[in-house]
């Protein structure tokens, strides 16, 4: 008998792994080839005396009614020059990166067919942590200044902030962006919607990038995941004790949603857990939808969220 259950145990796992190296081949057969635009490069670069010519290649980069003095004292400024130049050490070869692209939107176009491939442009911005990485259609725009590496001197953030400022988060941050874009609003501003209105992009990072831990995808150190999984039953008995899951109290957006240093229990564990709990959870909801209904990815994110909340049959480890 055990020998026979040990054989369905080992048929499951090459199984699974089986399903999982059909997908991947597949991603991997699509052709996809990113080119990037470095106009952070370009813009520096360029001589005051050429400043037309690079409006002209980049219009939507210079708005209207701005006086050309503007962009001139900005070539020039050593503030700003000197940010150019640590983007520049750490990004001179930028196709490492540009080789992820190539991956993650090779998974895009698997789960979303009708996806352009778009053009990638590097710029330097204004620091604006709220707009890393922008997915716009035909084009992402990616601000470098912002993914020099946490440590880096630059940075008077708070760590919960800094922590995502690596390399590593570029690709998370784009695939939000594409999520956002694609999951409907909403006038449901229950707690538990906006749970699963989170838990959705976060569940896209699970199939577009796939080699990316947990950690890497939500935003988390590794110690703040294993935070959250050991006080999941927990979590989830607060929230529906305190009857918090269908409340459109705005406060709780700000208390377990929105980025913060903890999240706000108001009780003695809000300085061990990391910010945005109401996310983790949420996407351990989506996770017990997917494996509980066979819905595709896009299907997903246009699925309502009573409707995934109800379907999931969301239980929590113990």
């Amino acid at each position: 008998m055990k020998i026979y259950r040990f054989a369905v145990v080992l048929f499951v796992f090459f199984l699974s792994c089986d399903k999982k190296t059909k997908v991947e081949k597949a991603v991997e057969e699509i052709p996809v080839d990113i080119k990037v635009e470095r106009f952070d490069k370009a813009f520096f670069e360029t001589k005051p005396e050429d400043l037309a010519k690079i409006k002209k290649q980049y219009p939507f980069f210079f708005p209207a009614g701005t006086d050309d003095n503007v962009w001139l004292k900005k070539m020039e400024d050593p503030i700003w020059r000197e940010v150019y130049t640590e983007v520049q050490k750490k990004y001179s070869n930028f196709e490492p990166v540009r080789q992820e692209f190539n991956t993650l939107f090779q998974h895009v176009k698997y789960y979303f067919p009708k996806t352009k491939t778009p053009k990638v442009i590097t710029v330097i911005g204004e620091m604006d942590y709220n707009t890393k990485a922008i997915y716009a259609d035909s084009l992402v725009i990616v601000a470098l200044e912002v993914y020099l590496g946490k440590d880096h001197k630059f940075y008077e953030f708070p760590n919960y902030l800094k922590q995502n400022f690596e390399e590593k988060q570029i690709m998370p941050d784009v695939v939000s962006s594409f999520s956002y874009r694609n999951i409907p609003v909403s006038g449901d501003k229950t707690l538990v919607s906006q749970m699963i209105f989170e838990g959705k992009q976060l569940y896209a990072k699970d199939l577009l990038l796939p080699n990316y831990t947990d950690a890497e995808k939500i935003g988390y150190t590794p110690e703040q995941v294993k935070w959250c999984g050991e006080n999941e039953s927990y979590m989830w008995r607060f929230f529906i004790e305190s009857e918090m899951l269908f409340s459109v109290d705005p406060k709780l957006t700000t208390r377990f949603i929105a980025p913060a240093p903890f999240s706000k229990f108001y009780l003695e564990i809000d300085n061990d857990s990391p910010g945005r709990v109401g996310a983790w959870i949420g996407w351990q909801m989506v996770r017990a939808y997917m494996k509980n209904n066979n819905v595709t990815l896009p299907e997903l994110l246009k699925t309502d969220a009573k409707e995934i909340f109800e379907k999931s049959k969301y239980k929590p480890k113990k």
